[in-house]
């Protein structure tokens, strides 16, 4: 397909070829002709006189610069396209390079986002980094506290246990320590109250026997701030031979608050083995123990 500028240069040349053409056509008749304008006509009767004209030399010239001018037309047409090659080869050639010069930009922009969003990555990372390292002291510092309390609290419980055993040990001992005296207590008062009985000074040997077991409990009574004198209470007291106390309970006769009856259970329980000796023919397994209290 030819382009527009093509086809109009094929026109004229095709129009230069035609005007050649014309033009020596005419040179040739006018060579072969008299000129003589200034020249008197002559009368020359009926003389006819005929110019033969070779058409074939005509026609041969007229070839010829119609391959001349196509010959021209045709190298002019070969410089014009060869011309819009280089033309359109130059502006392919400059297209290409605005089009990498984009590329190289765009690249370099986009390495420079790259660049900037690895140090931004890297920030990140880092301040993350930080933060973890942070949060791990914190972590191992408030580890380290927890240790030193649970260690301190540790410590604090076998001091605690440490001083629980001593007082319990302590208590133990006390305790065992006034049953011993206590019991010594009992045989003296039982030798006492052995030697009162052969001397006459007891009524009668059941209410020594009271007066023994009222003795021994009274010893081991710690009495509440709420106890009043007056105090009447009746104790069921289940015992073996021997006198050791096996249980000891308040029946529904008893003028004492709740923490008055609990401490003379409790004395019953200290004593935890009731005069014995000297009493066995009146020992019985269940007696009805009353406790009484009038004041000090």
């Amino acid at each position: 397909m030819f382009s527009r500028h093509e086809i109009g240069a094929i026109f004229r040349a095709f129009g230069l070829a035609i005007g050649i053409h014309v033009l020596m056509a005419a040179l040739v008749v006018l060579s072969t002709m008299k000129w003589e304008p200034f020249r008197k006509p002559q009368n020359l009767g009926l003389t006819i006189e005929a110019v033969i004209v070779d058409t074939s030399e005509i026609r041969k010239q007229r070839e010829a610069a119609k391959r001349a001018a196509e010959t021209e037309d045709l190298r002019r047409q070969r410089a014009e396209r060869l011309e819009q090659q280089k033309k359109r080869e130059a502006e392919h050639k400059a297209q290409k390079d605005l089009e990498a010069k984009q590329r190289r930009e765009l690249e370099l922009e986009a390495q420079r986002k790259r660049d900037a969003q690895d140090r931004l990555q890297r920030l990140r990372m880092e301040r993350e980094r930080m933060r973890e390292d942070e949060r791990l002291k914190q972590q191992q510092a408030l580890e380290d506290i927890r240790r030193q309390r649970e260690a301190a609290d540790e410590q604090r419980k076998r001091e605690e246990e440490r001083l629980r055993q001593i007082e319990a040990r302590r208590q133990t001992e006390a305790v065992e320590q006034r049953r011993r005296l206590e019991a010594a207590q009992r045989q003296q008062q039982v030798e006492a109250e052995q030697r009162e009985f052969r001397a006459g000074q007891v009524a009668s040997f059941k209410e020594r026997y009271q007066i023994a077991i009222q003795t021994v409990v009274t010893q081991n009574w710690l009495r509440p701030p709420t106890a009043q004198p007056g105090l009447r209470c009746t104790l069921k007291i289940v015992q073996i031979p021997g006198g050791e106390v096996i249980s000891a309970a308040i029946t529904s006769q008893c003028t004492g608050d709740q923490a008055t009856r609990r401490s003379i259970v409790a004395a019953v329980e200290r004593v935890g083995i009731l005069p014995y000796r000297g009493f066995e023919d009146v020992f019985q397994r269940e007696i009805d123990f009353h406790f009484i209290y009038d004041g000090d």
